[in-house]
This record gives structure tokens, sequence and C-alpha cells, in this order.
């Protein structure tokens, strides 16, 4: 035969798709990094969402602090303003009147900065025209000063006011940018916790794919393994999947060409072994059939008693020769299985029926008992072996007696048993 009679290399040539050139192992360490891989992807986008909302919210922290402390600054140049101003009107003095345009300048550059951050326009407009009425004021003639100091005052009660109007504004600016800030942070919530999801989904998908891909070969392998002990070998084994388990289908199938050898091989021993025995026994029974027949000459009593020996005993071995010859073949045959869905009462029963002449030519009574059970078995097979003791029964039985098949189901196994009341 050209089968192989040694294993399959494990550098037998590759086949499949690209990872069936990686082992089980190999697979299986690739899944994991994938999976981890996808969840620490996920960790570092929430890392990165949360260290940009603390930036965030240290940057609005200082802002709201900046601005704060612009108010407050702005309101304490409003005050120094005002005492320059009245004692400029009263004094006429050169320096005061340097002091105030410098602390003027840095108002509106206190101002400029604060319209910057989001301070309304009119507010600062406003601030500005109530600075340039009292500039107009201090620069006015000498012989106005008492009414311009009171007009002077005037202005900066309004400046007062709307410094009190530019702190509201501000605290308004700074909840805004809180609320902002919030809605941003419940917006980075929701896509991290979307991620988070998504990911996890995917990990299980992929988890469950790579599961699925990976639990296939060995149901395959399962498959090839009963029909190799069902003795079912005309099917090549072909496993694809990882690169370990390809190798152990190879060497299902280098097993399974083996025991199709080995079956070859004792089919021809039988043939061999029947044809060896056979030809001598044919011709030991043709002799004493001859010598029977008078053919060398008339035979007395002892010689005639001594060839019925001899021909009752090649028969028996003739008998004993073809039964072991059926016994191996059965032997042979038992091995493979056609299992089908069969109901063992209606089996018992036709069993029964089929032997109804041996039975009632005895005089017995053959009573079948038990629950209609239904199991995937190989019905031929059971048929025979039931056949069998049917018949052994009936042979033993004495004539009149009752003979009883009972088929049972105890711990979850179908029983079945042929009473008979002979020796």
């Amino acid at each position: 035969m050209s089968e192989p009679s040694s294993p399959p290399s494990a550098g037998a040539p590759r086949a499949g798709g690209p990872l069936n050139g990686f082992s089980f192992q190999q697979l299986l360490l690739l899944a994991f990094l994938l999976i981890a891989g996808l969840l620490g992807v996920s960790s570092l986008r929430a890392l990165h969402t949360l260290e940009q909302l603390m930036v965030q919210s240290r940057q609005g922290t200082a802002h709201a602090t900046a601005l704060g402390t612009a108010a407050q600054s702005l309101n304490q140049r409003g005050q120094a303003l005002e005492r320059a101003a009245r004692q400029s009107l009263v004094l006429r003095d050169a320096p005061l009147r340097r002091s105030f345009d410098e602390m003027a300048l840095e108002a509106l550059g206190i101002l400029e900065q604060l319209r910057k951050d989001g301070l309304p326009e009119a507010q600062v407009d406003e601030w500005r025209r109530h600075l340039d009425a009292v500039k107009e004021l201090v620069n006015a003639p000498p012989e106005r000063a008492l009414d311009n100091e009171r007009l002077v005052a005037d202005e900066f009660v309004a400046i007062e006011t709307l410094n009190l109007n530019i702190a509201q504004s501000i605290q308004d600016i700074n909840a805004q940018r809180n609320r902002e800030l919030q809605d941003r942070v419940e917006a980075s919530r929701r896509n991290v916790t979307h991620q988070v999801v998504g990911v996890i989904v995917l990990a299980l998908v992929l988890a469950l794919a790579l599961g699925i891909w990976l639990a296939r070969p060995f149901k395959r392998l399962e498959g090839a393994i009963r029909q190799l002990g069902e003795n079912q070998l005309d099917e090549p084994v072909v496993i694809s999947g990882p690169d370990d388990v390809r190798r152990v289908g190879q060497q299902l199938e280098w097993l399974r060409l083996r025991l199709l050898e080995l079956d070859a091989d004792k089919a021809r021993f039988l043939r061999h072994v029947s044809h060896e025995l056979k030809t001598p026994l044919a011709a030991l029974r043709e002799g004493v059939a001859l010598l029977q027949d008078g053919v060398t000459g008339e035979l007395n009593g002892g010689q005639r008693e001594v060839t019925q020996i001899l021909h009752h005993n090649t028969l028996v071995l003739q008998s004993e020769i073809e039964a072991l010859l059926r016994f191996n073949a059965a032997a042979f045959e038992a091995r493979q299985l056609n299992r089908r869905d069969t109901d063992l009462l209606a089996l018992l029963e036709t069993q029964v029926e089929t032997q109804r002449l041996q039975w009632q030519a005895r005089g017995l009574k053959v009573q079948v008992e038990g629950p209609s059970i239904s199991l995937p078995i190989d019905a031929d097979k059971i048929a025979s072996a039931v056949s069998n003791l049917l018949s052994n029964a009936i042979r033993f039985s004495p004539k009149g007696s009752t003979l009883r098949i009972l088929l049972s189901r105890p711990a979850g196994v179908a029983r079945v048993d042929v009473i008979d009341q002979g020796p």
C-alpha cells in the first residue's frame, strides 16, 4: 500500500489562513494582548481627558482669581484717582497732576484687560466717559474749582457704582465659565463612558469570536477521533486552525492510514488462513467420503465406525473454522456503528416475532415487558445480539416454560434481561 508507515514530521507544509501559522498558545497570547491593548488605549484616553479637564479647571480658577484681583485693583485705582483729583483741584500741584495721570493710565490698562476677559463694552465705555469727565474738570480754570470739586465727587460716586456693577459682571462671567466647564466635564464623562463601554463590548466580541474560531478545530478533532474509534476510515482527517492543532490532525490522518493498512493486512490474513485451512480440510473430507463409499474396498464394522468418527470430526472442525472466521468478521464490523433513533421495545418484539416458529415448536410462552425507550443505537447489531440471546434461551428452556424479556432503564441506561427457566 502507498500509505505512510511513519508519522508526519513537524515541518509539514502549512496551509490555510494567515493565522494558521501560529500555535494555539501564541494565538491565546495574541488575543490577550489585543484585548489588553484595547483596554489600555481606552484607559490612556480617559487619563488624557481627565488631565485636560484638570488643566482647564486650574486655568479657570486662575482666570477667576485674576478677574477678581483686577476688579479689586480697579476699585482701588478709582479711590486713589478721587483723592488725587480733589487734591489737584485744590492745590494745583504738578506732581499731584502727574500722579493722577499715571493712575488714570493704570485704570485704563485694567479696563482694557477686563474687556479682553469678557467685561461688557458698555461698562468699559461708561467708565472711560466718567474718567474723561473727571479729567476735564481737573483741567478746568481755577476760578471754578469749588464747583468742579462737587462735580468730581459726583463722577466718582458714579464710578463707584459702576465698579460694583463691574464686580457683579465679573461674578457672572466666572459663573458662566464654571457652568461651561461643568458642561465640558459632563460631556467628557459621557464620552469616556461611551468609549469604555464600546471598548468592553469590542473586547467581548473579539474574545467571543476568537473563542469560537479556536474551538472549531477541537470540535473537528473530536469528530475525527470518534470516526476513528468507530472504524469509519473512508473520510480523510483534515483539520485547519492553529499550527499545533493542525499537527494533531496530521497525526490522526497518519493513524487513519495506518488503521486502513492494518485492516487490509487483517483481511489478507483471514483470506490466507481460510484458504490454508479449508483446502486440506476439504481433501480430508473427500478422502473420508471415498472410504465410506467403499472405493478402496469394502469396510468392516470397525473401519466404518472409524470413518464415521473422522467424518463427524471433519464436520466439527469445519464448523469451528467457519465460526472463527465469522467471529473475526463480526469483531471487525462491530467497530462500524450506524447509530439512529430506534424504539427498543419494538425491536425486541420484532425479534420475538421472527423466531415465533422456534419457540412455538417447543411450546414456550414468550413475554416482552417494559416501557417504550428510544435511543440512538445500531439497530442491526443490537438485533443480532438479541436474536442470539433469544435463540440460546429457546434452545435451553424446558418445553412448556415461559421466557421473559424485560426492558428497563435504570440510572439513565437501557437494560435488556432475557430470563428463561433452563439450567
